[in-house]
Protein backbone atom coordinates (compact mmCIF):
# COMPACT_ATOMS: atom_id res chain seq x y z
CA UNK A 1 0.00 0.00 0.00
CA UNK A 2 2.83 2.25 0.97
CA UNK A 3 4.63 2.23 -2.64
CA UNK A 4 1.33 2.22 -4.38
CA UNK A 5 0.34 5.62 -2.68
CA UNK A 6 4.17 6.88 -2.87
CA UNK A 7 3.80 5.95 -6.97
CA UNK A 8 0.75 7.48 -7.62
CA UNK A 9 1.03 10.71 -5.74
CA UNK A 10 4.66 12.19 -5.35
CA UNK A 11 6.03 13.11 -8.60
CA UNK A 12 9.90 12.11 -9.22
CA UNK A 13 9.43 10.34 -6.30
CA UNK A 14 12.77 8.25 -5.97
CA UNK A 15 14.50 11.85 -6.11
CA UNK A 16 14.30 12.63 -2.28
CA UNK A 17 17.00 15.16 -2.41
CA UNK A 18 14.97 17.19 -4.03
CA UNK A 19 12.92 20.05 -1.88
CA UNK A 20 9.79 19.91 -3.75
CA UNK A 21 10.17 15.87 -3.97
CA UNK A 22 10.17 16.01 0.24
CA UNK A 23 7.58 18.26 0.66
CA UNK A 24 5.45 15.73 -1.63
CA UNK A 25 6.37 12.97 0.79
CA UNK A 26 5.70 14.95 3.74
CA UNK A 27 2.11 16.29 2.02
CA UNK A 28 1.16 12.67 1.57
CA UNK A 29 2.33 11.65 5.13
CA UNK A 30 -0.15 14.45 6.44
CA UNK A 31 -3.60 13.36 4.45
CA UNK A 32 -3.23 10.10 5.54
CA UNK A 33 -2.38 11.09 8.91
CA UNK A 34 -5.70 12.77 9.13
CA UNK A 35 -7.69 10.82 7.02
CA UNK A 36 -6.57 7.55 9.55
CA UNK A 37 -7.20 9.71 12.54
CA UNK A 38 -10.48 11.24 12.14
CA UNK A 39 -12.04 7.96 10.81
CA UNK A 40 -10.52 6.17 14.43
CA UNK A 41 -11.54 9.22 16.33
CA UNK A 42 -14.99 8.99 15.21
CA UNK A 43 -15.17 4.95 15.81
CA UNK A 44 -13.76 5.66 19.38
CA UNK A 45 -15.71 8.23 20.35
CA UNK A 46 -19.16 6.56 19.20
CA UNK A 47 -17.98 3.44 21.49
CA UNK A 48 -16.75 5.51 24.38
CA UNK A 49 -20.16 7.35 24.70
CA UNK A 50 -22.11 3.75 24.40
CA UNK A 51 -19.97 2.18 26.96
CA UNK A 52 -19.65 5.04 29.29
CA UNK A 53 -15.54 4.56 29.17
CA UNK A 54 -13.04 7.38 29.68
CA UNK A 55 -10.10 5.05 27.89
CA UNK A 56 -11.78 4.52 25.30
CA UNK A 57 -12.86 8.34 25.51
CA UNK A 58 -9.30 9.75 26.36
CA UNK A 59 -8.12 6.99 22.68
CA UNK A 60 -10.29 9.12 20.74
CA UNK A 61 -9.16 12.53 21.55
CA UNK A 62 -5.47 11.25 21.47
CA UNK A 63 -6.67 10.42 17.91
CA UNK A 64 -8.10 13.51 17.10
CA UNK A 65 -4.90 15.64 18.41
CA UNK A 66 -2.69 13.01 16.10
CA UNK A 67 -5.52 14.23 13.32
CA UNK A 68 -4.45 17.58 14.55
CA UNK A 69 -1.10 16.91 14.49
CA UNK A 70 -0.91 15.91 10.87
CA UNK A 71 -2.59 19.19 9.89
CA UNK A 72 0.21 21.17 11.45
CA UNK A 73 2.67 19.29 9.91
CA UNK A 74 0.68 19.84 6.51
CA UNK A 75 1.57 23.24 6.88
CA UNK A 76 4.69 23.03 8.74
CA UNK A 77 5.84 21.16 5.74
CA UNK A 78 4.15 23.77 3.44
CA UNK A 79 5.76 26.96 4.91
CA UNK A 80 9.16 24.79 5.11
CA UNK A 81 8.62 24.38 1.22
CA UNK A 82 8.87 28.39 0.74
CA UNK A 83 12.12 29.52 -0.82
CA UNK A 84 15.16 31.68 0.77
CA UNK A 85 14.52 35.46 0.56
CA UNK A 86 16.60 38.24 1.96
CA UNK A 87 15.34 38.02 5.57
CA UNK A 88 16.34 33.78 5.58
CA UNK A 89 19.01 33.41 2.91
CA UNK A 90 19.25 29.42 3.69
CA UNK A 91 15.37 29.34 3.29
CA UNK A 92 12.47 28.29 6.04
CA UNK A 93 13.14 24.33 5.93
CA UNK A 94 13.41 24.67 10.02
CA UNK A 95 9.67 25.44 10.17
CA UNK A 96 9.04 21.51 9.68
CA UNK A 97 10.87 21.62 13.15
CA UNK A 98 8.60 23.93 14.77
CA UNK A 99 5.76 22.52 13.72
CA UNK A 100 6.86 19.22 15.12
CA UNK A 101 7.39 21.13 18.16
CA UNK A 102 4.23 22.71 18.04
CA UNK A 103 2.90 18.71 17.73
CA UNK A 104 4.54 17.41 20.87
CA UNK A 105 2.97 20.12 22.96
CA UNK A 106 -0.18 19.70 22.08
CA UNK A 107 -0.13 15.64 22.50
CA UNK A 108 1.42 16.39 26.12
CA UNK A 109 -1.76 18.57 26.56
CA UNK A 110 -4.17 15.98 25.58
CA UNK A 111 -2.91 13.48 27.91
CA UNK A 112 -2.62 15.95 30.59
CA UNK A 113 -6.02 16.30 30.67
CA UNK A 114 -7.46 12.92 30.63
CA UNK A 115 -4.89 12.17 33.56
CA UNK A 116 -6.77 14.48 35.72
CA UNK A 117 -10.24 12.62 34.07
CA UNK A 118 -8.86 9.32 34.99
CA UNK A 119 -8.12 10.40 38.37
CA UNK A 120 -11.65 11.46 38.57
CA UNK A 121 -12.67 8.24 37.40
CA UNK A 122 -10.30 6.03 39.78
CA UNK A 123 -11.85 8.28 43.06
CA UNK A 124 -15.29 8.05 41.47
CA UNK A 125 -15.89 5.06 39.19
CA UNK A 126 -18.93 4.99 36.67
CA UNK A 127 -20.50 1.92 35.41
CA UNK A 128 -19.30 0.03 32.26
CA UNK A 129 -20.61 -2.68 29.76
CA UNK A 130 -18.84 -4.99 27.69
CA UNK A 131 -19.19 -5.20 24.29
CA UNK A 132 -17.60 -7.66 21.77
CA UNK A 133 -18.36 -5.37 18.96
CA UNK A 134 -16.58 -2.41 20.72
CA UNK A 135 -13.31 -4.70 21.36
CA UNK A 136 -13.26 -5.32 17.78
CA UNK A 137 -13.52 -1.91 16.26
CA UNK A 138 -10.66 -1.19 19.01
CA UNK A 139 -8.47 -4.17 17.35
CA UNK A 140 -9.04 -2.67 14.03
CA UNK A 141 -8.17 0.56 15.39
CA UNK A 142 -4.97 -1.07 16.60
CA UNK A 143 -4.12 -2.40 13.13
CA UNK A 144 -4.62 1.02 11.44
CA UNK A 145 -2.31 2.40 13.85
CA UNK A 146 0.22 -0.22 13.68
CA UNK A 147 -0.16 0.01 9.72
CA UNK A 148 -0.22 4.46 9.64
CA UNK A 149 3.26 4.18 11.49
CA UNK A 150 5.15 1.73 8.84
CA UNK A 151 3.86 4.01 6.61
CA UNK A 152 5.53 7.18 8.45
CA UNK A 153 8.80 4.83 9.26
CA UNK A 154 9.30 3.73 5.61
CA UNK A 155 8.71 7.42 4.15
CA UNK A 156 10.94 8.85 7.16
CA UNK A 157 13.39 6.28 6.14
CA UNK A 158 12.99 7.23 2.95
CA UNK A 159 13.64 10.70 3.06
CA UNK A 160 15.59 10.70 6.29
CA UNK A 161 12.81 12.85 8.29
CA UNK A 162 13.05 13.03 12.15
CA UNK A 163 9.14 14.59 11.67
CA UNK A 164 7.94 11.29 10.76
CA UNK A 165 9.98 8.84 12.58
CA UNK A 166 8.44 10.19 15.61
CA UNK A 167 4.97 10.09 14.22
CA UNK A 168 6.14 6.60 13.61
CA UNK A 169 6.97 6.48 17.44
CA UNK A 170 4.25 8.46 18.11
CA UNK A 171 2.01 5.43 16.59
CA UNK A 172 3.47 2.58 18.16
CA UNK A 173 2.38 4.77 21.32
CA UNK A 174 -1.05 4.51 20.24
CA UNK A 175 -0.84 0.86 19.87
CA UNK A 176 0.14 0.50 23.12
CA UNK A 177 -2.67 2.62 24.56
CA UNK A 178 -5.56 1.17 22.61
CA UNK A 179 -3.84 -2.36 23.41
CA UNK A 180 -4.46 -1.62 27.02
CA UNK A 181 -8.04 -0.02 26.40
CA UNK A 182 -9.24 -3.23 25.10
CA UNK A 183 -7.39 -5.35 28.11
CA UNK A 184 -8.99 -3.47 29.93
CA UNK A 185 -12.69 -3.98 28.26
CA UNK A 186 -11.58 -7.33 28.28
CA UNK A 187 -10.71 -7.67 32.07
CA UNK A 188 -14.27 -6.56 32.93
CA UNK A 189 -16.17 -8.88 31.08
CA UNK A 190 -14.11 -11.38 32.16
CA UNK A 191 -13.99 -10.69 36.01
CA UNK A 192 -16.49 -7.47 36.59
CA UNK A 193 -13.94 -5.68 38.01
CA UNK A 194 -13.62 -1.99 36.74
CA UNK A 195 -10.09 -0.84 35.75
CA UNK A 196 -11.19 1.74 33.36
CA UNK A 197 -9.70 4.46 35.29
CA UNK A 198 -6.21 2.88 36.27
CA UNK A 199 -5.89 2.26 32.51
CA UNK A 200 -7.06 5.61 31.25
CA UNK A 201 -4.06 7.12 33.73
CA UNK A 202 -2.04 4.39 31.97
CA UNK A 203 -3.12 5.66 28.34
CA UNK A 204 -2.47 9.59 29.33
CA UNK A 205 1.38 9.00 30.86
CA UNK A 206 1.94 6.87 27.54
CA UNK A 207 0.37 10.35 25.60
CA UNK A 208 2.34 12.43 27.60
CA UNK A 209 5.50 10.38 27.50
CA UNK A 210 5.02 10.14 23.41
CA UNK A 211 4.82 13.84 23.08
CA UNK A 212 7.49 14.85 25.35
CA UNK A 213 10.06 12.45 23.08
CA UNK A 214 8.74 14.34 19.97
CA UNK A 215 9.73 17.56 21.72
CA UNK A 216 13.09 16.31 22.37
CA UNK A 217 13.75 14.56 18.76
CA UNK A 218 12.31 18.02 17.34
CA UNK A 219 14.46 20.14 19.66
CA UNK A 220 17.39 18.75 18.61
CA UNK A 221 17.96 19.94 14.88
CA UNK A 222 16.65 23.52 16.10
CA UNK A 223 19.19 23.28 18.56
CA UNK A 224 22.18 21.65 16.77
CA UNK A 225 23.18 18.48 16.99
CA UNK A 226 26.16 16.97 16.28
CA UNK A 227 27.32 15.50 12.35
CA UNK A 228 25.35 11.75 12.08
CA UNK A 229 28.75 9.53 11.28
CA UNK A 230 27.13 8.43 8.11
CA UNK A 231 26.72 11.65 6.76
CA UNK A 232 30.52 12.85 8.41
CA UNK A 233 32.06 9.35 5.92
CA UNK A 234 29.61 10.88 3.09
CA UNK A 235 30.74 14.28 2.79
CA UNK A 236 34.45 13.36 3.86
CA UNK A 237 35.06 10.71 1.31
CA UNK A 238 33.66 13.20 -1.40
CA UNK A 239 36.04 15.51 -1.00
CA UNK A 240 39.02 12.79 -0.53
CA UNK A 241 38.31 10.95 -3.80
CA UNK A 242 39.47 14.25 -6.13
CA UNK A 243 43.14 14.30 -7.36
CA UNK A 244 44.71 16.84 -5.38
CA UNK A 245 43.12 16.43 -1.53
CA UNK A 246 44.84 14.74 0.24
CA UNK A 247 42.95 14.41 3.24
CA UNK A 248 40.54 16.59 5.12
CA UNK A 249 39.20 17.83 9.07
CA UNK A 250 37.17 20.24 10.74
CA UNK A 251 34.19 19.04 8.93
CA UNK A 252 30.80 21.30 10.63
CA UNK A 253 27.45 20.91 9.32
CA UNK A 254 24.77 23.44 9.85
CA UNK A 255 20.97 22.04 9.27
CA UNK A 256 18.57 24.54 7.97
CA UNK A 257 15.81 22.20 7.75
CA UNK A 258 15.26 18.31 6.26
CA UNK A 259 17.57 18.61 2.91
CA UNK A 260 18.77 21.24 3.29
CA UNK A 261 22.43 22.09 4.97
CA UNK A 262 25.54 23.78 4.92
CA UNK A 263 28.51 22.70 5.65
CA UNK A 264 32.77 24.01 5.98
CA UNK A 265 35.45 21.77 5.46
CA UNK A 266 38.93 21.78 5.42
CA UNK A 267 40.88 19.98 2.47
CA UNK A 268 44.73 19.30 2.02
CA UNK A 269 46.86 20.17 -0.74
CA UNK A 270 50.14 19.61 -0.87
CA UNK A 271 52.30 22.87 -0.66
CA UNK A 272 54.39 22.12 -3.76
CA UNK A 273 51.64 22.98 -6.25
CA UNK A 274 50.13 25.64 -7.75
CA UNK A 275 48.00 27.64 -5.72
CA UNK A 276 45.81 28.38 -8.78
CA UNK A 277 45.51 24.65 -9.09
CA UNK A 278 44.39 23.83 -6.12
CA UNK A 279 41.65 26.19 -5.86
CA UNK A 280 40.78 25.27 -9.15
CA UNK A 281 40.07 21.70 -7.50
CA UNK A 282 38.43 23.35 -4.86
CA UNK A 283 36.15 25.59 -6.34
CA UNK A 284 35.08 21.93 -8.75
CA UNK A 285 34.42 20.02 -5.42
CA UNK A 286 31.99 22.93 -4.25
CA UNK A 287 29.93 23.15 -7.51
CA UNK A 288 29.97 18.96 -7.26
CA UNK A 289 28.89 18.60 -3.74
CA UNK A 290 25.71 21.40 -4.72
CA UNK A 291 24.83 19.18 -7.60
CA UNK A 292 25.11 15.47 -5.98
CA UNK A 293 25.09 15.91 -2.45
CA UNK A 294 22.33 18.78 -2.21
CA UNK A 295 24.74 20.56 -0.13
CA UNK A 296 26.21 23.86 -0.13
CA UNK A 297 29.62 23.16 0.68
CA UNK A 298 32.83 25.92 1.70
CA UNK A 299 35.94 24.29 1.59
CA UNK A 300 39.53 26.03 3.23
CA UNK A 301 42.34 25.07 1.61
CA UNK A 302 44.84 23.96 3.80
CA UNK A 303 48.88 23.24 2.26
CA UNK A 304 50.49 20.46 3.60
CA UNK A 305 54.17 19.16 3.36
CA UNK A 306 54.44 16.17 0.83
CA UNK A 307 57.93 16.23 0.16
CA UNK A 308 60.31 17.14 2.75
CA UNK A 309 61.65 14.00 5.11
CA UNK A 310 62.42 15.41 8.10
CA UNK A 311 59.08 17.32 8.52
CA UNK A 312 57.51 14.15 7.86
CA UNK A 313 59.72 12.37 9.84
CA UNK A 314 58.73 14.95 12.95
CA UNK A 315 54.88 14.78 12.27
CA UNK A 316 55.13 10.70 12.36
CA UNK A 317 56.97 11.02 15.68
CA UNK A 318 54.59 13.26 16.85
CA UNK A 319 52.06 10.49 15.73
CA UNK A 320 53.24 7.48 17.52
CA UNK A 321 53.52 9.78 20.74
CA UNK A 322 49.58 10.85 20.45
CA UNK A 323 49.06 7.09 20.06
CA UNK A 324 50.55 6.09 23.09
CA UNK A 325 49.19 8.64 24.98
CA UNK A 326 45.50 8.71 23.56
CA UNK A 327 44.72 7.10 20.44
CA UNK A 328 41.24 8.81 20.48
CA UNK A 329 43.04 12.02 19.91
CA UNK A 330 44.62 13.13 16.02
CA UNK A 331 46.33 15.85 14.96
CA UNK A 332 46.26 18.11 11.46
CA UNK A 333 47.67 21.60 10.53
CA UNK A 334 51.33 20.51 11.09
CA UNK A 335 53.80 22.76 10.22
CA UNK A 336 57.54 23.29 11.28
CA UNK A 337 59.02 26.30 11.14
CA UNK A 338 62.90 26.43 12.01
CA UNK A 339 63.99 29.24 14.17
CA UNK A 340 67.54 30.61 15.65
CA UNK A 341 68.15 28.14 18.25
CA UNK A 342 64.96 26.34 18.27
CA UNK A 343 62.27 24.67 16.00
CA UNK A 344 58.35 25.34 16.36
CA UNK A 345 55.73 22.88 15.92
CA UNK A 346 52.74 23.86 14.98
CA UNK A 347 49.53 22.07 15.05
CA UNK A 348 45.83 21.47 15.81
CA UNK A 349 45.08 18.52 18.08
CA UNK A 350 41.80 17.46 18.36
CA UNK A 351 40.60 15.93 21.49
CA UNK A 352 37.02 14.44 22.12
CA UNK A 353 34.63 16.76 22.79
CA UNK A 354 33.45 14.29 26.11
CA UNK A 355 36.29 14.58 28.19
CA UNK A 356 36.39 16.81 31.27
CA UNK A 357 38.08 20.57 30.73
CA UNK A 358 40.97 19.18 33.15
CA UNK A 359 42.25 16.73 30.57
CA UNK A 360 41.40 18.42 27.34
CA UNK A 361 44.28 20.87 29.10
CA UNK A 362 46.57 18.74 30.17
CA UNK A 363 46.74 16.54 27.51
CA UNK A 364 48.80 19.36 24.96
CA UNK A 365 50.38 20.11 27.72
CA UNK A 366 52.07 16.17 28.13
CA UNK A 367 52.16 15.83 24.51
CA UNK A 368 54.50 18.62 23.87
CA UNK A 369 56.73 17.36 26.58
CA UNK A 370 57.08 14.50 25.45
CA UNK A 371 58.37 15.77 22.10
CA UNK A 372 60.65 17.98 24.37
CA UNK A 373 62.15 14.91 24.97
CA UNK A 374 63.02 13.81 21.33
CA UNK A 375 65.04 17.20 20.70
CA UNK A 376 65.24 20.08 23.14
CA UNK A 377 65.05 22.78 20.29
CA UNK A 378 61.40 21.42 19.53
CA UNK A 379 58.80 24.03 21.06
CA UNK A 380 55.34 23.06 20.58
CA UNK A 381 52.72 25.58 19.47
CA UNK A 382 49.29 23.24 19.65
CA UNK A 383 45.63 24.28 19.31
CA UNK A 384 43.53 22.57 20.69
CA UNK A 385 39.87 21.67 19.18
CA UNK A 386 37.37 18.71 19.09
CA UNK A 387 35.37 17.63 16.42
CA UNK A 388 31.53 17.53 15.81
CA UNK A 389 30.74 14.38 15.11
CA UNK A 390 28.34 11.78 17.19
CA UNK A 391 29.48 9.33 18.21
CA UNK A 392 28.42 5.88 16.84
CA UNK A 393 26.23 3.26 19.19
CA UNK A 394 27.70 0.42 20.39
Amino acid sequence: MTEFLVRHFIKDYEDVEKVSVRTAYGVLASFVGIFCNVFLFAVKFVVGIILHSVSVTADAFNNLSDAGSSIIGFVGVKMAEKPADADHPFGHGRMEYIAALVVSFLVIEVGFTFLKDSIGKIRNPEAMTFSLVSVVILLLSIAVKLWLGIFNRKLGEKIDSKVMKAVFTDSMGDVITTGATVLSLVFFGATGINIDGIVGAGVALVVMWAGIGIARDTLEPLIGEAIDPEVYEKIKNFVENYDGIEGTHDLIVHNYGPGRSMASIHAEVPNDVDIEVSHEIIDRIEREAGKKLGLFLVIHMDPVEMRDEKVLEIKERTLEILREMDPACSIHDFRVVHGEGQTNLIFDMVIPIEYDEKTRSELPLELAERIKRIDRRYECAITAEYNYVAKTEE
